[in-house]
């Protein structure tokens, strides 16, 4: 909306500064950061007196986790609304509304963040730790996955970009053309973001923090796939339309750190699956916009971990009857190994910070 200000510029010479992608990311982080801010109390506030307090898994579960966690029972969930609220609002102030991805990425972010609503809801009703039905996620995260399929393939400017799959450290795509599998791979990204997200939420600002590194991460590789002379330079794949994720990729930073200031240790507020499904989900839009999906898995590394943690241990309890971790998602092995929550918060961050200095590092290896 506020691009469009541009257009004013022979009256007002200055106003040109709005059609860089580079100034409306930064404002769009100081936006979203304000919003989080001055909203966070009145959210917070909002939640208690609805009485959405977290549900605290029992000591039937597993008797270690709720003695460290029996204190966090009554902090209000859905904080996400915050997050969702503040990242939709500063896009559509400074991205151009005319731009097709940041549209895509903005329903899928609203989508999966209703999901996760409905799921919160669901679990603070019932009192228990269990909400929506695993296989009702998975189809609404397959329909976002259908939707971008869609938008890629109707499109003659983006049926190459959308069928090419791009591996780091090559120049090339390694497949040209994926065909039907471009659904099924889509699905893949966006769902396992998703999920991955949603699994890493489990300790106070953990995956917020972790969050604000990916997203900051992808605003530079978006700048970068939509900026000719860049991309050009880099040997990256050069999409017209992608740039302008820089702004969404800036407007999560600012919401992310405007939200951490309420949810970390110890927290007052957790973005609940509201949050960590749509923050996924628009994570895995944008790696898809970009054609740096794989490297999301670099960039991502902690959620990548946390995610494989509990796959293998779900497998080998499955095939052997033994446990590889006292309890996973990993955080939660570390904690009852007897590290101090704060400590693997920090220590997580400090991981995702550099994953992410990885991931960058390879747009020069190529």
């Amino acid at each position: 909306m506020m691009y469009y200000l541009h257009l004013m510029s022979d009256r007002f010479g200055g106003l040109n500064v709005f059609t860089y992608v580079t100034f409306r990311a930064v404002a769009a982080a100081i936006t979203a950061f304000t919003i989080s801010l001055i909203c966070g109390n009145f959210i917070i506030r909002k939640l208690i007196s609805l009485k959405v307090g977290q549900p605290i898994r029992t000591a039937a579960e597993v008797h270690r986790l709720a003695e460290l966690h029996g204190g966090k029972k009554g902090v209000p969930t859905m904080g996400g609304v915050l997050i969702i609220g503040a990242v939709f609002i500063a896009s559509v102030l400074w991205a151009r509304p005319d731009n097709r991805f940041v549209w895509l990425a903005l329903f899928a972010m609203t989508v999966l963040g209703a999901l996760g609503f409905a799921d919160d809801y669901l679990k603070v009703t019932k009192k228990k730790s269990e909400g929506i039905n695993g296989r009702v996620k998975l189809v609404i995260q397959l329909a976002v996955a259908a939707v971008a399929t869609a938008v890629f393939l109707t499109s003659p400017l983006l049926q190459v970009q959308a069928r090419s799959l791009y591996v780091p450290f090559f120049k090339a795509p390694i497949i040209a053309n994926m065909g039907v599998f471009t659904f099924v791979f889509f699905a893949i990204v966006i769902a396992g973001a998703s999920n991955a997200v949603n699994l890493t939420d489990g300790l106070d600002g953990l995956a917020t923090g972790c969050t604000i590194t990916v997203a900051f991460t992808y605003a530079l590789l978006t700048y970068a796939a939509g900026n000719f002379r860049i991309a050009e330079y880099l040997q990256v794949p050069f999409y017209q339309f992608t740039g302008e994720l820089t702004v969404v990729c800036a407007a999560l930073v600012g919401a992310g750190l405007g939200f951490l200031w309420f949810n970390c240790y110890p927290a007052k507020v957790f973005m609940g699956d509201t949050g960590s499904l749509a923050i996924g989900g628009l994570i895995g839009i944008v790696a898809i916009c970009c054609k740096q999906e794989l490297l999301l898995t670099v960039v991502g590394g902690v959620f990548v971990i946390e995610a494989a943690s509990v796959i293998l241990q779900v497998l080998s309890f499955k095939t052997t009857g033994k446990r590889i971790f006292a309890m996973s998602p990993i955080h939660h092995h570390f904690e009852l190994s007897g590290w101090k929550e704060n400590t693997v918060i920090v220590r997580f961050w400090i991981l995702s910070a550099v994953f992410a200095l990885l991931g960058l590092a390879t747009l020069k290896l190529r």
